[in-house]
């Protein structure tokens, strides 16, 4: 049988090269690759269990946490990662016409956020307009004079386009981290745990006491970013990853049931191996 792997298409996006180089580092058997639009319906479909596996970014090292995956997982409890993966972010103006007929500047909302200050520089006057991944703008700005888009540098076979300016990133060591999301729980080793949760009381020193259960199991945060509950102002969400070691197995269970007595709701989303590559 394949193994569906849902990834926010269309193809030529950043994570469709996520996703091909995670199966190929999970090994995972005759990969049927599925193109989605937008990132709900990416992890919609390994929820509902439409796809095996789902492959979407997580986190940016300029923007932060990618609101809608986060959004949607705390949705989605019954997802976990199975891996990670840091993939570098160099950004390319693509487009039919010259860079002074440019009025119109194309891509997913993350690229037009990571190259805001080339644009401004560059491109000042012309209108940013979001699309629904990379790929897609590259897609629209075809046989235009007047648009570009903001995309990963195309494949040289594949390339259609003229590449008027690369890299047009605001900061050089750009890079997202992708996940594979899966149902199966994961086998809690790697170097790094995610979890989730929101607390029962909204009062002075709630966070503060559930944070120091984190430093009295010697657990480092590598990030820590909350969401609104979206129920009502001031109660949040709180996700956070945590770094471990061979000293640290098991350390991130032994969380979770320390910090369970405080929360309203906890999610597990696993411990897993997270890897960096270069594949530009």
């Amino acid at each position: 049988m394949p193994t569906r792997v849902a990834f926010l298409g269309p193809e030529g996006t950043y994570a469709e090269k996520a996703a091909y180089s995670l199966i190929k580092l999970e090994k995972l058997d005759k990969p049927e690759f599925v193109p989605c639009v937008g990132l709900r319906s990416v992890i919609e479909h390994a929820a509902k269990k439409l796809c095996d596996v789902a492959v979407v970014p997580i986190e940016n090292s300029v923007e932060g946490g990618v609101t809608a995956t986060l959004d949607a997982l705390w949705n989605y409890p019954n997802l976990f990662i199975r891996r990670a993966l840091i993939l570098p972010i160099r950004h390319c103006l693509l487009s039919s016409g010259s860079i002074n007929e440019i009025s119109e500047v194309l891509s997913h909302p993350q690229a037009l956020a990571q190259c805001s200050g080339w644009l401004n520089k560059n491109l000042p006057n012309a209108l940013q307009l979001p699309t629904n991944s990379t790929a897609e703008a590259v897609r629209m700005v075809k046989n235009s004079k007047f648009r570009a888009a903001i995309a990963s540098k195309p494949e040289k076979s594949l390339r259609d386009l003229k590449e008027l300016a690369y890299p047009i990133n605001d900061v050089a060591g750009n890079r997202t981290r992708f996940v594979l999301l899966q149902h199966v729980v994961p086998l809690q080793k790697g170097n790094i745990a995610s979890l989730a949760f929101s607390l029962k009381a909204n009062e002075p020193g709630a966070l503060l006491k559930a944070l120091s259960y984190i430093a009295n199991l010697g657990l480092n945060m590598s990030r820590i970013e909350s969401r609104p509950s979206k129920r009502e102002l001031g109660e949040y969400v709180f996700f956070v990853d945590l770094e471990l070691s061979n000293s640290s197995e098991g350390s991130h269970l032994k969380l979770i049931n320390t910090l369970e007595p405080l929360c309203e709701h906890l999610v597990n989303f696993g411990a897993y191996t997270s890897t960096e590559i270069d594949v530009n």
